[in-house]
């Protein structure tokens, strides 16, 4: 695969994007020593579907997936995760709402203690 640092994949184009992704799978696919007929049963895609997808051609993202699922490449989705975070000032708030002491409620029987 070519040397492209993260930086520089605001200024490609959406083509050499395709391609990259393309030559992602075609990498991985060889690095296992799978044929393309191979992995495009076992994803369930036609061979020329994965054959467009190696080109950096326009595929569905559904076979992107399969294809990563078989080459046993899914864990470039934890680019994509989404983690929750609470803003310094909901923080604030929520620990002022925290309750500070116990209250005596008209409920409780004092003779109890």
């Amino acid at each position: 695969m070519t040397d492209i640092s993260y930086n520089n994949w605001v200024s490609m184009s959406d083509k050499n994007l395709a391609q990259q992704i393309g030559a992602f799978i075609r990498h991985h696919r060889l690095l296992q020593n799978k044929s393309q007929d191979f992995i495009a049963h076992a994803a369930g895609i036609s061979r020329s579907t994965l054959s467009l997808l190696e080109k950096g051609e326009t595929v569905t993202l559904a076979s992107l997936l399969q294809v990563l699922r078989v080459l046993d490449q899914l864990q470039v989705m934890d680019s994509f995760m989404v983690q929750q975070s609470i803003s310094p000032l909901a923080m604030v708030k929520m620990e002022k709402e925290k309750r500070k002491r116990a209250s005596t409620k008209s409920s409780q029987n004092k003779s109890d203690w």
